[in-house]
C-alpha cells in the first residue's frame, strides 16, 4: 500500500499527440517514458522519486497495452543490473532510485554497464536528495558520472525541459552508446505544470521479442582484454559522440544578452533559483527575460569546451553556480579557460556556500556578491528583497519562540514499544552496544531513547556489529534492521554473515509489513494481497532458511512485557549463534489510511462502530511523566490542573490519538501508575449499547451522591 494512489492521475499518460498535459514533474517523466517506447523500467523507491514508482505501480494496465514490462526492484543494484537488456538489444529502458545512496548501492552495476556499453538507450532516473532537509550523507551524484563515463542531465525545472530531458536521454545514449543519468531533485519532482503530449509508442522491440532472438556480442562483456578496450573506446568514441550530439542538439541553453562583461554559468536544475535571485535584483523579470547573460547546463557532464569558451568571449568575470562540493565544473571550466590562455575569471564558492543546499537567500546573496565586485554598475539603486531586515513585516525569531521537535516516531506507531522495551531490559540489565539501520527505526537514536551507535547503510545494521563478536566479550551486541533493509540487503550481508561467522549477537527484524520510511510500498513481507506481486512471504522462513537456529516472532509489538522478556531471554541465553527476533506490527500510517475510509463509511452508513480512546486520570496522575519518557507519543503531553495542591502537571492524551494502547502498555511494564484508562466510543449504538449506557450512569449517580454525603463538611460558625 504507497502512500497514495496516483490511479485517476495516470489516466493522463492515455493523452495523445497534441492534447494539453497538466501535472506534476513525476507524471510527467512517466509520460515522457511512454512517448519515448520505453520497453522496460524498474526500480527502488526512495524520496525523491518514490512517487515515481507508486506512478508505476498504478499504470499496470497502461503499460501492459503498450508491451512495456515494469518491475520493483529489490535493489537499486538489482534495477541497474536490469539495464543489461540494453546491452545487446535495441531496447529503450529506464531505471529510478535515490540518490545518492542508491546510486552507492548500484555502483558495481553501473561500472558494468557502463563499461560494456548500450545498443538500446538506457536512462538512469536519480532523484538527487540534498541540503539540510535531506535524510542522507551529503554527496553528490556528480561522482558517479565521471566515475563511470556515464553522461548527465540536469533539466531546468519545468514540464517542458523535463520532457525534453527524457527525449534527449535516451538518444543520447544510443548516440554513444552510453548509460545517461537524468538527475531530479525535489523542487523537479514535484514542479507543476503544463506540456504537449505525444502519442505513446510501443517499443520497437519487446523484452519478449528479445529472449525469442538471444544476441551476445564478446567484446561487450566484461572481461580482460575487452575491458581495457571498453575504456579506450570510452575516451575515443563515446565521449566525442556525446559532446558532438550535445552540441549539435543545442541541449544547453544560452539567455540574455549575447555580449556582457560578466555572465553566469549554473546547473539546468538551479536555473529557476537563479533566474529568481535576479529578478529580486532587478535584472530579470518573471518570463525569464535576464540583463544577465546565462549559460545552462542542462548537460551537467560531459561538458563541452568550445561552448563554454565562446560564452566567456569579452566577459571580465564568469560566476559557475555548483550546488554541492567538490565543484566539478567550477575546476573544469577553470582548466579550460587555462589552456585556452584566456584572462576571463571563474568564480563560484568565493561567493556561494561550499557545501549547502542553494536556497532563495543563498542565491540572492551569492549573485548580488558577485554583481557587486565584478559589474556593480548593472544593479539598481533599489534591490527588491523582502527576506531582508527593512523590506515588509519584520518576522520573530521564531528559534526562541518554538522549542526544537526532533524527528521522531508517529503517533501509534508500533515501533516506538520495542525500543521502550530495550530501555527498561538497559536499565535491568546494564547497556549494550547498539548499532543502528536506516528506516523509521532509525528515530530511536533521538529523545527519548537515544539509542544506537551507528549506522553504516541500508539493511547493514547487523553487519555493523559484527566486529563485537569477541569470545571474551561479556555482553551481546543488539542490532536492527527493518523488514524494507532485510529484503533489500540485510538477508545476505547481515543475516547470513552473521550465521557464516557465528556471530553471538542479537538481532531485531523491525516488521511493520511495508517499506514504511519511503511510502508504505509492498515488499515481500507484507500481508496484504497484490494483484502483480508475491507477498506474504514470512521473514522467519527466510532467516531460518539461513541457518539460524534461535528465531522468536512476536506479532503484537504493543506488548511491551512479552518484548522486553523476548529482548532479555536473547541477551541471557546461552545458546550460542545469532538470535533473530522478528517483530511484527502493522505501521499505524497505513493501517489509518487503510481503516480511516472504511470506518467513516460505516459510519455514515449507520452502522455500529466502536473507536478505542485513552486517556490519562487526573485525580491519580502524580505527575510522574515517567511514561512520557519510555514513549515519547507526539499525542503525550502535559496539563496543568487548576488545583492549587497540585504544582507538577499531569500527563495528557490529545485528540490525535489513535488506540494504540502503547501509552498503557509502557506504564505496566514500567509498573508506573495505573493512571491511563481506555474508553470506547461508540458510534450508532444499538438498543443493548444504550440500555448498559444508562445503567452504568444510573450507577456511577448513585456512587457519586454516596460520596457527597459522606464527605466532610464545615458549617460557619
Amino acid at each position: 500500500m504507497a502512500e497514495r494512489s496516483f490511479v485517476k492521475e495516470v489516466e493522463k499518460l492515455r493523452l495523445g499527440e497534441g492534447q494539453e498535459f497538466a501535472g506534476e514533474g513525476i507524471l510527467a517523466i512517466t509520460k515522457a517514458l511512454l512517448q519515448c517506447g520505453v520497453g522496460y523500467v524498474g526500480g527502488y523507491q526512495g524520496a525523491p522519486i518514490s512517487h515515481l514508482m507508486d506512478v508505476l505501480a498504478d499504470a499496470q494496465d497502461i503499460l501492459g497495452e503498450l508491451g512495456v514490462h515494469f518491475e520493483a526492484s529489490a535493489s537499486e543494484a538489482t534495477a541497474t543490473a536490469m539495464l543489461a537488456a540494453s546491452v545487446h538489444y535495441p531496447i529503450r529502458g529506464a531505471a529510478t532510485f535515490k540518490s545518492t545512496v542508491g546510486t552507492n548501492v548500484a555502483s558495481d552495476a553501473l561500472a558494468n554497464l557502463a563499461s560494456g556499453g548500450v545498443t538500446g538507450g538506457a536512462l538512469i532516473i536519480v532523484g538527487e536528495d540534498y541540503g539540510e532537509g535531506s535524510s542522507i550523507m551529503q554527496e553528490r551524484s556528480h561522482a558517479f558520472a565521471m566515475k563511470s563515463q556515464v553522461w548527465l542531465l540536469d533539466p531546468r525545472p519545468n514540464l517542458p525541459s523535463i520532457v525534453k530531458a527524457v527525449e534527449d536521454g535516451f538518444e543520447l545514449s544510443e548516440a554513444s552508446n552510453t548509460p545517461v543519468m537524468l538527475l531530479v531533485r525535489i523542487r523537479c519532482c514535484h514542479v507543476h505544470g503544463r506540456f504537449v503530449a505525444k502519442d505513446n509508442k510501443r517499443p520497437t522491440m519487446t523484452v519478449a521479442e528479445a529472449l525469442s532472438a538471444p544476441r551476445r556480442d564478446t567484446g561487450r562483456i566484461v572481461l580482460p582484454p575487452a575491458s581495457f578496450l571498453h575504456e579506450k573506446e570510452k575516451v575515443e568514441k563515446r565521449w566525442p559522440a556525446a559532446v558532438d550530439f550535445i552540441r549539435s542538439r543545442k541541449i544547453n541553453e544560452f539567455f540574455g544578452p549575447a555580449d556582457g562583461k560578466v555572465g553566469i554559468v549554473c546547473q539546468g536544475g538551479m536555473y529557476n533559483a537563479v533566474i529568481r535571485a535576479l529578478q529580486r535584483l532587478g535584472l530579470a523579470d518573471t518570463y525569464g527575460d535576464t540583463e544577465v547573460p546565462l549559460y545552462v547546463l542542462n548537460a551537467a557532464y560531459p561538458l563541452v569546451d568550445d561552448e563554454f569558451l565562446t560564452f566567456c568571449e569579452g566577459k571580465d568575470a564568469v560566476l559557475v553556480v555548483e550546488e554541492g562540493q567538490p565543484n566539478y565544473i567550477e575546476q573544469s571550466f577553470a582548466a579550460m579557460l587555462h589552456k585556452a590562455g584566456r584572462d576571463t575569471k571563474v568564480v563560484g564558492k568565493e561567493f556561494l556556500p561550499m557545501a549547502g543546499e542553494y536556497t532563495g537567500q543563498v542565491m540572492l546573496d551569492g549573485i548580488g556578491g558577485f554583481l557587486r565586485t565584478h559589474a556593480a554598475h548593472l544593479l539598481p539603486a533599489a534591490v527588491r528583497a523582502p527576506n531582508t531586515a527593512g523590506n515588509g513585516h519584520d518576522i520573530p525569531d521564531l528559534t526562541r519562540v518554538v522549542p526544537g521537535r526532533p524527528p521522531g516516531f508517529c503517533t501509534g506507531c508500533p515501533e516506538r514499544p520495542i525500543f521502550a522495551a530495550t530501555k527498561l531490559v538497559e536499565q535491568e540489565l546494564g547497556k549494550h552496544h547498539i548499532a543502528s539501520d536506516i528506516g523509521c527505526h532509525l528515530f530511536s537514536i533521538m529523545p527519548p531513547f537515544e539509542l544506537g551507535a551507528t549506522t553504516m547503510g541500508y539493511g547493514l545494521g547487523p553487519a555493523s556489529a559484527s566486529a563485537f563478536n569477541s569470545p571474551e566479550a561479556k555482553k551481546r551486541s543488539i542490532s536492527f534492521v527493518g523488514d524494507g533493509g532485510f529484503w533489500h540487503n540485510g538477508l545476505t550481508s547481515s543475516i547470513g554473515n552473521a550465521v557464516f561467522n557465528k556471530n553471538d549477537g542479537v538481532i531485531v527484524i523491525v516488521d511493520n509489513y511495508y517499506s514504511a520510511a519511503t511510502g508504505g510500498q509492498d515488499i515481500l513481507s507484507s500481508r496484504a494481497d497484490n494483484r502483480t506481486k508475491a507477498t506474504k512471504h514470512p521473514i522467519t522462513e527466510a532467516v531460518k532458511g539461513m541457518g539460524v537456529k534461535w528465531v522468536r516472532q512476536i506479532d503484537r509489538t504493543y506488548d511491551v512485557p512479552k518484548m522486553r522478556a523476548t529482548l532479555k531471554e536473547a541477551l541471557t541465553t546461552g545458546e550460542t549463534g545469532p538470535k533473530v527476533i522478528v517483530a511484527s506490527s502493522e505501521c499505524m500510517l497505513n493501517r489509518q489510511r487503510r481503516e480511516r475510509p472504511l470506518v467513516d463509511k460505516a459510519i455514515k452508513g449507520g452502522e455500529r462502530v466502536v473507536k478505542p480512546r485513552f486517556g490519562v486520570d487526573e485525580d491519580i496522575c502524580t505527575g510522574d511523566h515517567a511514561c512520557m519518557r519510555l514513549s515519547g507519543c507526539p499525542s503525550l503531553s502535559v496539563k496543568t490542573l487548576d488545583d492549587p495542591l497540585r504544582d507538577d502537571p499531569v500527563a495528557h492524551i490529545d485528540q490525535s490519538c489513535v488506540g494504540c494502547g502503547n501509552c498503557g502498555e509502557v506504564a505496566d511494564a514500567a509498573v508506573l501508575c495505573p493512571s491511563f484508562y481506555r474508553a470506547d466510543t461508540v458510534h450508532n449504538p444499538g438498543g443493548w449499547d444504550r440500555f448498559a449506557d444508562a445503567m452504568r450512569r444510573k450507577a456511577i449517580g448513585m456512587l457519586q451522591r454516596l460520596r457527597e454525603r459522606r464527605r466532610l463538611t464545615f458549617a460557619d460558625a
